[in-house]
């Protein structure tokens, strides 16, 4: 049976067709595989192993998570480099970007006579306000504050508000200086009036500074003129001592203690770096003249500016004492001149020629010896009750005739050189200045030794024997602000400060402690005291904090009558708030009126006058408030009248 012909024609297209799905179908997934395989093949091959490849039809698609956004378009790209790009799917993901890392607030503050400048990056949440206007008060101009700093919102770095608040507290006693900020660390670069100037500013910045904060300090003076320019040695027994050295720079103070070193000279002794110079030629002028001691195995050189006196031991041979100060003048540099001395020993009687000049530790001081006429001894009795005070001075000179040429100027000269000692004596013969004693200066022989130099000349013989005593040295002896609070609370153990009942006014019986404690912060130097007014409960509470606040500030009022500086004090009334005995009795009561001194720290408030404003702890420049910590309260309350506190 045969089919019919339009069945066997649609049979064929059929199978056809058929075929030819068939055959797309396997090409497109030979397509796919190979795509697929060849991308992560490249892939893997770059590294990328992070990356995933699937392949539908003709697309490629990639996925996974890159690790930058970097590595993301290498991936792309190395696949398209085995497909055509434009089959390139990107389902990639890239990690998320860790969180950026908090910048470093620092911030340099920088103080001269043009004003004070802030250069920085400070974070965002500092009260910027309250920064300048503590700094406006330290300028007392608001137009001498440059302000260029800079903000970032990141949280506040650990210890920065303490580190700030510290270098803003010191730079009110910096006219002069750079201070660098961070948030652990301040570094303060300053210069001072003078050397004591420079002591009491690193003692007192070290007590000051935070327990979490590092402190450095570069402090200067500026070098002292040395007028005249003086060095004065004596070798004896194979040991030098210096009773004067002078030297213009470090270098040179390095040479002249390495040669005097050298002929025993102790390493505790040092020279003065200063201005005055006479010549470039120092160092050579005095190494030289050293030598020639040394040489001469004994004697005294004195240097003044451009003038040198060599003094031989007694019993030197004078052929090696001719042949020795020759060759030293040959060596000297230009300018220089020597005057080289070998003493006579002679027979007979002393001489007894003399004045003598003694103080004691009590500061009475004795003249005895021998002045030349009537006008002579009046000049120097008003010339020492001048510099000794007149109820201090006991006379017992007499007059001399045929006194040795400038007799007169030799007793002035060394009445001012007793002045320099705490206590001694100087005694004055025709050939010897000999001065001996104890001295709380560190350079009493320096000074002693200029002052003869300027004095008496160059040829001026003498003879220094001055002990440095710590015990003496004022400002060795300045007590602590803790020591200084002490003894404050100390003088109010037996008496303490009283007042008329009722009233702010101070009785008649406070004024000896009063006095008392004006002599112990005359010798305490510069601190932050708040003094404290307490009250028991009897009365109202807001006039007791009236009354308290009065009686704080009467106190401070008896203290600048005194003379005392009370720039950095403040007075506060804390009423009945903090008692310390029971207030139901009467001795407790009695306990509870009081007066108490305080130590500011340094964040706190430096004189009475600070605003309400000021009186807010900030978070951008102070420290909390400590829970043991109490706050400064009100005063301006009503006066209380006729109230027994």
């Amino acid at each position: 049976m045969r089919l019919p012909l339009t069945l066997t024609v649609f049979a064929t297209f059929s199978t056809a067709a058929i075929l030819s799905l068939a055959a797309a179908s396997f090409s497109a997934s030979v397509i796919e595989e190979n795509s697929e395989a060849g991308v992560q093949a490249e892939l893997d091959k770059s590294g990328l192993d992070w990356a995933q490849v699937h392949a539908e039809g003709l697309g490629v698609f990639l996925t996974g998570v890159a690790p930058t956004e970097a590595e993301r378009f290498i991936a792309m790209s190395r696949a398209g480099t085995i497909v055509d790009a434009a089959r390139v799917i990107d389902n990639m993901e890239v990690e998320a970007t860790a969180a950026l890392a908090p910048p470093k607030f620092s911030v340099e503050i920088l103080r001269n006579e043009a004003g004070v400048s802030l250069i920085g990056l400070i974070p965002a949440s500092v009260d910027r306000d309250r920064l300048t206007s503590r700094l406006n008060r330290i300028t007392d101009s608001d137009d001498e504050l440059t302000d260029f700093l800079e903000t970032a919102d990141y949280p506040t770095p650990e210890s920065w508000n303490a580190a700030m608040n510290y270098a803003v507290s010191a730079l009110s006693d910096l006219p002069r200086s750079k201070i660098s900020v961070s948030a652990n660390l301040v570094e303060i670069t300053a210069m001072t009036d003078s050397a004591e100037d420079k002591m009491r500013l690193q003692n007192q910045l070290q007590d000051d500074s935070p327990d979490n904060v590092i402190v450095r300090l570069d402090i200067s003076a500026p070098r002292p003129v040395i007028t005249p320019f003086t060095l004065r040695a004596i070798y004896q027994n194979e040991a030098l001592r210096f009773d004067a050295c002078s030297a213009d720079t470090d270098t040179s103070r390095r040479a002249i203690l390495k040669a005097a070193k050298e002929m025993g000279l102790p390493n505790s002794s040092d020279c003065t770096i200063g201005l005055g110079v006479p010549s470039p030629t120092w160092t050579r002028a005095v190494t030289v003249s050293l030598d020639a001691l040394k040489q001469l195995e004994g004697g005294t050189v004195t240097i003044t500016d451009a003038d040198i006196s060599i003094l031989a031991p007694e019993g030197t041979d004078e052929g090696v004492f001719d042949r020795i100060v020759a060759e030293t003048e040959k060596a000297l540099p230009e300018l220089f001149a020597l005057q080289a001395v070998l003493p006579v020993v002679e027979d007979g009687e002393a001489n007894i020629q003399e004045f003598v000049a003694t103080r004691s530790p009590e500061g009475l001081m004795q003249m005895r010896g021998r002045l030349g006429s009537e006008l002579t001894r009046a000049t120097i009795e008003s010339y020492a009750q001048a510099r000794f005070g007149s109820e201090n001075i006991y006379d017992a000179t007499r007059l001399s005739e045929n006194l040795p040429q400038g007799w007169t100027v030799r007793v002035m000269a060394a009445l001012d050189a007793l002045a320099v000692l705490n206590n001694g004596a100087v005694i004055v013969t025709p050939d010897l200045m000999d001065v001996s004693g104890k001295s709380g200066q560190e350079d009493a022989s320096a000074q002693v030794s200029q002052l003869f130099a300027s004095r008496l000349g160059g040829a001026q013989q003498f003879d220094l024997k001055i002990e440095y005593v710590e015990a003496l040295d004022p400002l060795a002896n300045i007590p602590t602000p803790e020591e200084c609070i002490a003894n404050l609370q100390s003088v109010q153990t037996e008496n303490k400060i009283s007042f008329e009942p009722g009233s702010g006014n101070l009785d008649s019986a406070s004024h000896q402690i009063l006095d008392e404690l004006a002599k112990i912060l005359e010798t305490c130097g510069e601190l932050g005291l708040e003094i404290q007014g307490h009250t028991d409960s009897q009365g109202g509470e807001n006039m007791n904090l009236a009354l308290s606040q009065e009686r704080a500030q009467s106190v401070l009022a008896a203290l600048r009558v005194r003379r005392i500086q009370t720039g950095s004090f403040i007075a506060n009334g804390y009423g009945e708030a903090f008692p310390i005995a029971d207030n139901e009795t009467a001795d407790g009561r009695e306990s509870n009126r009081r007066i108490e001194f305080v130590l500011l720290k340094p964040e706190e408030p430096e004189n009475a006058e600070t605003s309400a404003d000021d009186q807010e702890s900030l978070e951008s420049t102070e420290e909390p408030v400590e829970e043991n910590q109490t706050e400064a309260q009100p005063a301006d309350q009503e006066t209380p009248s006729d109230v027994q506190n």
